[in-house]
């Protein structure tokens, strides 16, 4: 095998981690089916393809091999990933009723604490930005990602693995702790999970200035 074509595999095998990684937080559902283990898994599972993201992008530039597919498949496995996870997050897998009169769910939220209107704005972000790019490529001007569009990448990486730990150690204390212990974990624990989620919005909407300064910038260019 030649070892330059090593960076894609990891590509590949990040595309494939991620499926995995779906497939698990599709059969989970919080006090339901599936068990906290599968949280373990999925912790790994997504750690893991996270942490390649970065090893295939320094081998490919180590190594000068630099391709189409590597372009083109890495940022796509990125958005994948990111996305699934927060759109899974979002829906009815971790759902819990808060108020439920005779019978009937008045109130119900989230365990992860991940909304659809969050996932609607890490969405839009993406799809403006992605479209962004492929105009600009288009006419043959680099359009890669920025430091802020780096660290959107990393806290939204982050935030993940975060949820995941906050939702399995949640279980967990539930199951097995004093009514207490599970109430102060939910409360301060829930507290860092918020915030990680905020600034990841945050800086989501934010990295997507520079993107738009940029664009603008070459269209100015492109009408000279």
């Amino acid at each position: 095998m030649d070892y330059r074509q090593i960076p894609n595999l990891i590509t590949t095998a990040r595309l494939i981690l991620a499926i995995v990684f779906f497939v698990i937080l599709s059969w989970y559902q919080y006090e339901g089916r599936g068990h906290s283990t599968l949280l373990t898994i999925g912790f790994f599972t997504c750690l893991i393809a996270i942490s390649t993201d970065y090893i295939d992008g320094y081998l490919a530039r180590l190594w000068k091999v630099e391709s189409g597919f590597g372009r083109v498949v890495d940022p796509f496995v990125d958005k994948i990933l990111v996305l699934g996870s927060f759109i899974f997050f979002a829906g009815k897998n971790f759902i819990i009723a808060t108020e439920v009169v005779d019978g009937q769910i008045y109130v119900a939220h989230t365990i992860t604490g991940v909304t659809p209107a969050m996932v609607v704005v890490i969405l839009g972000r993406e799809l403006l930005v992605t479209s962004i790019r492929g105009l600009a490529e288009k006419s043959g001007v680099s359009f890669g990602a920025d430091k802020w569009g780096k660290l959107k990448m990393v806290m939204q990486s982050v935030t993940i693995l975060v949820i995941i730990t906050y939702v399995y150690f949640l279980e967990v204390l539930q199951r097995r702790a004093s009514p207490e212990a599970y109430e102060a974990y939910r409360s301060y624990a829930g507290m860092f999970r918020d915030i990680c989620i905020w600034t990841t919005l945050v800086v989501t909407v934010g990295s997507a200035w520079g993107y738009l300064v940029r664009s603008v910038q070459f269209m100015r260019g492109a009408g000279r």
